[in-house]
């Protein structure tokens, strides 16, 4: 928002600590969704908040604390897209849920590829996102394991099934854009896992 000064001339209303911290995030998700995670730039993301580098890291911290803090973002816009906000147990279809995460995650390619990227590089325990990473794998595969496990046995298992055709779907649609659909892919290997997947005893 631009307000006037006392001389007449434009002046940007100051954001709160929150609210800046929110633009930022918000203008380096769209950043990185325009032009991918090697195309994004401190000097960029700053420019789009009228601010400067400094000024964005005080907020950031680093470039890497920057991604981090969009991929955080990425998570909770996920879970609420999906509807895994709600208790387990008021959902009655785990599958309808996976499904949806999946059909909103085709339509993000970019920050999905970032997310692989960044995955894969925090494999190295120095890495800045390594923390991140398995906290990440942790809070996922128990959020995953209560939502199956009013409706299968062997929860436990499933959801590390599940996660990993998640993951390789992506992979692949990210590898091979033209030849694989993410969508269609994880609809295979889902089928396949929830046939074989042990209902609950009731």
């Amino acid at each position: 928002m631009v307000r006037m000064s006392a001389d007449g001339t434009p002046r940007r209303r100051r954001l709160s600590p929150e609210q800046r911290r929110a633009q930022i995030i918000a203008e380096a998700t769209r950043l990185v969704a325009e032009r991918g995670f090697n195309g994004i730039s401190l000097q960029a993301v700053a420019d789009a908040c009228g601010m400067s580098v400094p000024g964005l890291l005080h907020y950031t911290g680093t470039k890497d604390g920057l991604l981090v803090a969009v991929l955080t973002h990425r998570d909770q816009v996920d879970l609420e897209v999906a509807g895994l906000t709600a208790p387990p147990d008021l959902i009655a279809s785990p599958r309808t849920v996976l499904d949806a995460l999946m059909e909103h995650n085709a339509g993000q390619r970019e920050i999905v590829r970032l997310y692989t990227v960044l995955n894969a590089e925090s494999l190295n325990p120095d890495h800045p996102a390594h923390e991140y990473f398995t906290r990440r794998y942790m809070e996922s595969f128990e959020r995953l394991r209560n939502l199956l496990g009013p409706h299968y046995a062997d929860a436990e298992a499933l959801s590390h099934d599940l996660i990993a055709a998640m993951d390789g779907a992506q992979l692949q649609w990210l590898r091979f854009p033209e030849q694989v659909d993410l969508v269609e892919a994880w609809n295979r290997a889902a089928d396949a896992i929830f046939a074989a997947a042990a209902p609950a005893k009731r």
